[in-house]
């Protein structure tokens, strides 16, 4: 477990970051809803609204966080709707007494509605037009999605944190460990391209009459389903709905491999595994304790080994298929 602590980014620290690269605050700083890392909002001179994020150390080393700037700038060449990082002197990545920053242009806008199928037809496009960029060459410091990282990595988390309740241990690992042995076995030989990797509808805004991807921290190589699936909700023939517009659009700028259906379900359950590995990893960050305090209830675990068993049981359903 890391031992870092934001406890040393102050304020006036904040401030001298910021200034560091030639950009003055004029306001206060307005913390944004970020726990991985530290985000803050200011208006500076000429009434510029920025943001400021800094980066958890020991988390992305220097190479992985320029590639992932490098991505933002290349979608922003590409005319993919993105925010991407401010640069300063050729420089997009910036340090200050040993804290990783980087600002952008702070970006308004209403949140993206899933259930809102002419939406979710312009997201389509846009995810194609973002995967016809990311095609083109592979990431080569970022990770992967794998099942060592989002399975087993996160167990050990889990097993590590000792929150898990006595009385419920069995359980929740018996019914983990079925999960993770099912979506290691459907999980394997998966083609991989550049992703955002965190593709759900709080990482996208409406700005003005179009969307606007942001947030790349999490972009990654994996399969190209993995930035669609997240939109999906409701019953199966809601998802399939929502799945066809969402293809329908996407395959209007880059090609689709529908085999790619039968990776959501083991994606899911990734996803399900890694979240309560990853907050038990952050345990020790009183950000962590304060905002997830019901993390530590029993339950919520007694609702954790349901969900798994209703996970465990979408892992045996045929896989969700669009007409050709």
């Amino acid at each position: 477990m890391s031992k870092f602590s934001f406890i040393d980014l102050t304020p006036d620290l904040i401030l001298d970051a910021i200034e560091s690269v030639d950009i003055y605050a004029e306001s206060g700083l307005l913390a944004l809803n970020s726990y991985e890392n530290r985000v803050y909002q200011f208006v500076a001179e000429g009434a510029k609204r920025y943001v400021v994020k800094f980066y958890r150390p020991e988390r992305w080393s220097k190479a992985q966080i320029q590639e992932e700037h490098d991505f933002a700038f290349e979608l922003a060449a590409a005319e993919v709707p993105v925010v991407a990082p401010i640069k300063h002197n050729g420089q997009s990545l910036f340090e200050h007494q040993g804290y990783l920053f980087t600002l952008f242009p702070s970006v308004g806008g209403r949140l993206f509605e899933v259930d809102n199928l002419d939406q979710l037809d312009v997201l389509g496009r846009l995810i194609g037009r973002m995967h016809q960029v990311a095609k083109t060459k592979p990431f080569t410091q970022r990770p992967t999605v794998t099942c060592d990282e989002y399975l087993d990595t996160a167990k050990v988390h889990l097993k590590k944190s000792k929150l898990v309740p006595m009385g419920l241990e069995t359980s929740f690992y018996t019914i983990l460990d079925l999960v993770i042995a099912q979506t290691q076995q459907q999980y394997k030989n998966v083609e991989g391209i550049r992703l955002h990797g965190d593709c759900h509808a709080g990482n996208i805004l409406w700005a003005g009459d179009a969307l606007m991807f942001v947030d790349l921290d999490d972009s990654r190589q994996g399969p190209a389903i993995q930035d669609l699936w997240m939109m999906l909700s409701g019953d199966r023939q809601t998802q399939l709905l929502q799945l066809d517009t969402l293809v329908n659009a996407y395959e209007e700028f880059c090609d689709f491999d529908h085999s790619q259906l039968k990776l959501i379900e083991p994606l899911r359950a990734m996803r399900m595994i890694h979240y309560m590995g990853w907050v038990a990893k952050r345990w020790s960050d009183p950000a962590f304790v304060r905002n997830f305090s019901w993390f530590a209830d029993d339950k919520y675990w007694e609702q954790q080994i349901l969900a798994l068993k209703e996970q465990f049981a979408a892992l045996q359903e045929a896989p969700l298929k669009l007409l050709p």
